[in-house]
């Protein structure tokens, strides 16, 4: 049976924070890393990686005690993968990480869990409780950057839009879409060890994040951006990101890797970390037609052709099949 928190578990409990942050979702593999890097760039704004808070129960109990065996370098949680962690510490270490790629010191999360576990009186084991550790996460690397907002990925969490912006009701939200079939083509040939394994397996993913965000997005609250126009027409796209969210423009957000980002200097094994590392460019577009056969593109668009005439991926609408 999964331990996991779900979103909208004690919804009666959530708080609802007067902070605003930027809050950043999509697909794995859609550049949702490579865009917060970029707007991390800004001087008003810091921007963090995905903080995966749904996982482990007693969340804060397990994060001191994981904090603990990474400051002795113990054996139990050598490595980065959980093949080379106890699988029982691998969800709190996993947690350290991220908080290490956002720039955080184990005496600062050490503090801010702290914090939060005197303030709820509990192990932080809810999700509204979850929710209020990622709050004062942000506020204390907006606080310590001299920025004027904060932000992080949901990732996938981007689906349950309608949640998160009943936590957060100042928050504004970008979802960050890339063509679907590039999307299967990274997961089959990049990272096949945890990727999609199948074109109709990345389909059904893909629909489930791009097909519900904007149904369910607050008025006013939420973008929706193509990776392609990022890549390949960056100073209008970032200018409408930037005009989106009430932040004037900044040129650094055009060379990003220029510039110095906590997940440079602590990647952990960030799969995107090092592509987005590098400038801005459009080399990879469009690359399934050379890395998938005629028959998985086929399949793909079979299953989310509808989604893809939607966001301008494909010219005529194609019969979709059952989920």
């Amino acid at each position: 049976m999964s331990s996991s928190v779900e979103p909208g578990d004690s919804m009666p409990e959530v708080y609802s924070f007067s902070s605003s942050p930027v809050l950043l979702g999509g697909e794995n593999r859609s550049g949702t890393t490579l865009l917060s890097v970029v707007l991390d760039s800004h001087s008003e704004l810091v921007i963090g990686p995905e903080i995966d808070f749904l996982d482990p129960p007693n969340l804060g109990p397990r994060i001191l005690r994981s904090i603990d065996l990474l400051a002795a370098h113990d054996t139990k949680v050598t490595g980065i993968s959980k093949s080379t962690i106890d699988p029982f510490w691998f969800d709190g270490v996993h947690f350290v990480v991220q908080c290490r790629r956002f720039g955080l010191e184990f005496d600062d999360l050490r503090e801010l869990v702290t914090k939060v576990m005197d303030e709820v009186k509990n192990d932080i084991i809810s999700f509204a409780d979850r929710c209020r550790l990622i709050n004062e996460i942000g506020e204390f690397c907006k606080a310590r950057a001299g920025a004027s907002r904060w932000g992080l990925k949901l990732q996938r969490k981007i689906a349950q839009i309608d949640t998160y912006a009943q936590v957060w009701p100042r928050a504004h939200f970008v979802h960050i879409v890339r063509d679907g079939r590039d999307i299967a083509a990274s997961h089959l040939k990049t990272v096949p060890d945890w990727g999609y394994r199948t074109a109709a397996e990345a389909a059904l993913g893909w629909l489930e994040v791009v097909s519900r965000a904007h149904c369910s997005a607050p008025a006013d609250r939420y973008l929706e951006v193509r990776y392609e126009d990022l890549v390949s027409h960056s100073r209008p796209t970032l200018t409408g990101i930037l005009d989106y969210l009430g932040v004037p423009w900044d040129e650094a957000v055009l060379r990003h890797a220029e510039h110095e980002h906590a997940l440079f200097e602590r990647p952990y094994g960030h799969p995107a970390a090092e592509s987005a590392g590098k400038p801005l460019h459009a080399g990879r577009l469009g690359r399934h037609a050379q890395d998938l056969t005629r028959a998985e593109i086929a399949e793909f668009e079979r299953i989310a052709g509808d989604e893809l005439v939607r966001l301008g991926y494909l010219s005529m609408t194609l019969p979709a099949v059952d989920a």
